[in-house]
């Protein structure tokens, strides 16, 4: 028997081709068409992070924005951290958390800058007296056709970006976290299979996913959970801002379900790894996210 829930909800995703388009770095989310999802209107919230605070670096748009809103439906306070000229998409999902009856604030920087991530830290400490939820997703990307077209200066930004913003930010978390807390880092299906346009972009996912592991196995002695999401494509501003117009057209298309994913789909996993209730026994796991795909296990 047909379930009008689960046919609505397959039907209502934008599907290839998508509308042509090209934004400028970093993706301002409200010029995306169509809009990302991220409100999860099929998700049902039973306050499984009811008292917790969550930090969430390129918490602005995209998934990020996706997750902040989740965990404020699941009870979370929030802090997204963004740079300063994604003020605007900031704006916005505060709105969005607000809508919900969640907590948040807007914490304007750049991650590769080792001060600011001290300073955001302690911003969210001094407004919300705690933190439980560490997630590292701010990223960068930029496609290169030949490695002779990775300059040396993109090769040191992705880096800076993707990995020692990641690491910055749990060195200067790790110390006000407890037991029973948790950090969730973004890596991507790159960092498993690699791409050959994506040099240092795969190389730094590949770290993150290593990284988390790492981690995980350094932190759970003071009872701190560590994991990661690795989705394929995303329908967010970090892919239409650096790639072509007829390449936007048919981004996604690649997997099974013949579409990128909307972030809605992808900040439940998020919210699964930061429940104590739902995964107390998941230390180092990175989740892939696919659109059916069997590939990297």
């Amino acid at each position: 028997m047909s379930d009008p829930i689960r046919d609505e909800q397959q039907r209502r995703y934008p599907e290839n081709p998508l509308p042509p388009q090209e934004l400028t770095k970093p993706g301002d989310e409200s010029a995306l068409k169509p809009r990302p999802h991220y409100h999860g209107e099929f998700y049902r919230a039973a306050d499984k992070l009811r008292g917790k605070v969550a930090l969430i670096t390129g918490g602005d748009s995209g998934i990020g924005r996706a997750v902040a809103v989740h965990f404020a439906r699941e009870g979370a306070k929030v802090a997204i951290v963004h740079l300063p000229q994604e003020k605007d998409d900031a704006q916005e999902t505060l709105a969005a958390v607000r809508e919900y009856g969640g907590e948040a604030i807007a914490i304007a920087g750049d991650v590769t800058d080792f001060g600011f991530c001290k300073q955001a830290v302690e911003q969210v400490l001094e407004h919300f007296g705690d933190l439980n939820i560490l997630v590292n997703n701010a990223a960068y990307q930029q496609h290169r056709d030949e490695v002779k077209e990775l300059s040396l200066e993109q090769w040191d930004h992705t880096l800076r970006t993707n990995v020692y913003g990641y690491f910055y930010m749990v060195k200067v978390a790790v110390p006000h976290l407890k037991a029973g807390d948790t950090i969730i880092n973004t890596g991507s299906i790159t960092g498993l299979e690699g791409s050959a346009r994506l040099l240092d972009y795969s190389a730094t996912k590949g770290a993150i996913h290593a990284f988390t592991k790492s981690l995980a196995s350094n932190l759970i002695k003071r009872g701190i959970r560590v994991n990661c999401v690795a989705p394929g494509p995303v329908w967010t501003p970090l892919n239409p801002a650096e790639r072509s117009a007829e390449e936007v057209a048919h981004f996604g298309e690649g997997t099974p379900l013949g579409r990128p994913a909307q972030p809605e789909e992808i900040a439940p996993a998020y919210v699964y790894f930061a429940s104590n209730a739902d995964s107390s026994f998941v230390n180092g796991e990175v989740l892939t996210l696919l659109g059916g795909s069997p590939r990297a296990g």
